[in-house]
């Protein structure tokens, strides 16, 4: 993959798509809810922004696996490969 490095606030995750299973089993595809939160492992940080005079870093790592609203990221293409970059407001997550 080519490198790109995301500006100011922003993160560069590569989506992770699958299958959900309810408790009892229950495989749901990913095509029957769209609206649920995403989710992707994050590839690239920026290196932060400035409020208020101070200097607020990302709260996440390369390797995180971050959740986020289907309406959040911006879609690109990068080596035939689909990404997406959003400011790390935009996370509601971070799998543990």
């Amino acid at each position: 993959m080519a490198k790109l490095q995301p500006l100011l606030d922003n993160v560069l995750v590569k989506p992770l798509e699958g299958e959900s299973t309810t408790a009892s089993g229950i495989v749901i595809p990913d095509t029957v809810s769209k609206e649920k939160p995403m989710r992707g492992e994050v590839i690239a940080v920026g290196p932060g922004k400035m409020k208020d005079g101070q200097k607020v870093e990302c709260p996440v790592s390369v390797g995180d696996i971050v959740v986020f609203t289907k309406y959040a990221p911006t879609e690109i293409k990068v080596d035939h490969e689909e990404l997406y970059i959003m400011g790390f407001d935009s996370l509601l997550a971070v799998e543990k």
